[in-house]
C-alpha cells in the first residue's frame, strides 16, 4: 500500500518511522513533511497541510492509497471527510468528531451534557463579561481560547490583573486569531496532570499505556505554557483501579456520547486528565496523537500500527489484539533558544548520528535542508529524544545522554522531565 502522513513535526516523523514498518507498506509519503521524514519518505514541501484541496490532488497524482492525518488544523478542517469523498481511504476522525477539539466550548458543553467529570465553567464571547466573570471566582483561575492554538492558547492566572490580561490577548486577534473570539473560563483543578490516549473506530476503544506531558517552557513547570517539552509513559499515579474507573466515567461515555451526537469518532482521541482528590476529570480532548506523548508511545508498540489503523477505519478494531512493550519511556524536546516567542532559524543541527549510536531515537520537528544539504532549525520545537528503558530513570539516562551529542545555536531543553 502507499501510505500518506498528513504534517511535518516530531510526531509526523514518528508515525513514519513506525508504519515504514509495515510489511504492507510498500511507498510512504509525507505533505509537507521535514528533513527527518525526507529520508524514509517523498515529501512535498511546496503544500500545506491545511491546503485541503492541494493535499487530495498529490494523493491522487501519487496514487496513494491510505492517508492518515496527523495534526489538529486538517482534521478540524474535513481533511478526511474530503479525502473518503475522493476515494481515499484515510484514518482519523472526520470534521464533525473533530471539532471535539477544535472547540472547547462544544467539549464542555458535551461533557455537561453527559455528566463526564470535568471542571466548572462559563463560556462568553465579550471580553467585558469575561473580565466581570473572572472578577466574581476564586483565584487561581483558567482562561482558554475555544479554537486551536498549538497549545499556547491557556493561561492558568494566579491574579485577576493576569486574567484580564490574556483576555485582552484573546479579544484583540493579534495573537490566536479566531480561536480566540469565544472565551472559555474554567475552575482551577489542583491535582496531577496524566494524559490517556485510545484508538477507537467509534465502537471499541483500545486505551494505549498512559504518559504525562510537560507543556510548561522551563524547569519547574516555569513559564509559558508550549506544545510540549517532553514526555513519560507509563504515568505510575494512574493504577488500574483509576484507570478502570477512567474507562467507565471518561472514555466510553466520551465515545457514546459522540454517538448520541451524530459525531461518530475513528482514530486516535486524546484525553487530557487532572487527577484530583474527588478522582479523575478532563481537562481537555484533542482528536489525534499528541506531540510529545505520540514520540513516546509508539517505540513501545509491539503491533504493526498499520494494521490498528485499517482496523480502525474499517470499524474492526475488536478484532485487533494490540500488544504494547512492558517498559519505559521517556521524551526529551530540543528546542530553539526563544520558543515558544520568537526565534532564529537557519542553525545547523549536528550530532543525531552520535546521539542515536547512544540508544535514543531522534525524531526530527522543526528541521530542514540547506542549499548545501546541512540540516539546519527551521521549527521552535527542534527535535525530540526517545529512549525506552526497562526503569524510569534508566529511559531518562539514555535520552538526556543522547541530547549531549546534539547541538545547536541556542538549543535548549528541560531538564526535569519525568521527575
Amino acid at each position: 500500500m502507499k501510505i500518506c502522513v498528513i504534517g511535518s513535526g516530531g510526531r509526523e516523523h514518528a508515525l513514519c518511522v513506525a508504519l515504514s514498518k509495515s510489511p504492507k507498506c510498500s511507498e510512504l509519503f509525507a505533505i509537507p513533511g521535514n528533513a527527518g521524514m525526507a529520508e524514509i519518505a517523498t515529501c512535498f514541501p511546496a503544500v500545506k497541510a491545511t491546503e485541503i484541496d492541494a493535499v487530495v490532488t498529490l494523493c491522487k497524482e501519487n496514487g496513494v492509497d491510505y492517508c492518515v492525518v496527523a495534526s489538529d488544523d486538517p482534521l478540524a478542517l474535513g481533511l478526511v471527510d474530503t479525502l473518503t469523498e475522493s476515494g481515499i481511504a484515510s484514518f482519523g476522525p472526520t470534521k464533525a468528531a473533530a471539532y471535539i477539539e477544535a472547540s472547547k466550548a462544544f467539549s464542555k458543553g458535551l461533557m455537561k451534557k453527559y455528566a463526564i467529570p470535568t471542571a466548572r465553567y462559563e463560556t462568553f464571547t465579550e471580553g467585558g463579561d469575561a473580565k466581570a466573570y473572572v472578577r466574581s471566582q476564586n483565584l487561581p483561575i483558567v482562561v482558554k481560547a475555544d479554537g486551536l492554538a498549538l497549545g499556547k492558547g491557556v493561561a492558568v492566572a494566579q491574579t485577576f490583573e493576569e486574567a484580564e490580561a490574556f483576555i485582552d490577548e484573546l479579544t484583540s486577534g493579534a495573537k490566536f486569531g479566531a480561536a480566540g473570539a469565544t472565551i472559555v473560563v474554567e475552575e482551577f483543578m489542583s491535582g496531577r496532570e496524566a494524559t490517556v490516549l485510545a484508538f477507537t473506530d467509534g465502537k471499541t476503544v483500545s486505551l494505549m499505556p498512559t504518559s504525562r506531558d510537560h507543556k510548561r517552557a522551563y524547569d519547574g513547570d516555569e513559564g509559558p505554557n508550549t506544545g510540549g517539552m517532553g514526555a513519560i509513559s507509563p504515568v505510575p499515579d494512574l493504577t488500574p483501579e483509576l484507570l478502570a474507573e477512567i474507562e467507565r466515567t471518561i472514555t466510553y461515555p466520551t465515545i457514546d456520547a459522540l454517538n448520541k451526537e451524530g459525531r461518530t469518532f475513528r482514530g486516535v482521541i486524546y484525553f487530557e486528565l487532572m487527577l484530583t482528590p474527588e478522582g479523575a476529570k478532563v481537562i481537555e480532548y484533542n482528536a489525534r496523537f499528541g506531540d510529545p506523548e505520540c514520540q513516546t508511545l509508539l517505540p513501545l508498540l509491539k503491533t504493526d500500527l498499520l494494521e490498528i489503523m485499517l482496523a480502525v477505519t474499517e470499524r474492526r478494531l475488536a478484532d485487533i489484539n494490540i500488544e504494547w512493550e512492558p517498559a519505559y519511556s521517556c521524551c526529551v524536546v530540543a528546542a530553539s533558544g526563544g520558543y515558544p516567542g520568537d526565534y532564529a532559524k537557519g542553525y545547523e543541527i549536528t550530532g543525531i548520528a552520535e546521539a542515536e549510536a547512544k540508544g535514543a531515537t531522534i525524531y526530527q520537528a522543526g528541521t530542514a535542508r540547506s542549499a548545501n544539504g546541512a540540516l539546519i532549525t527551521s521549527g521552535g520545537r527542534v527535535l525530540t529524544a526517545t529512549a525506552t528503558a526497562s526503569s524510569p530513570q534508566d529511559a531518562r539516562d539514555k535520552a538526556y545522554n543522547a541530547l549531549k551529542a546534539i547541538h545547536f545555536e541556542g538549543m535548549r531543553y528541560r531538564k526535569d522531565i519525568g521527575l
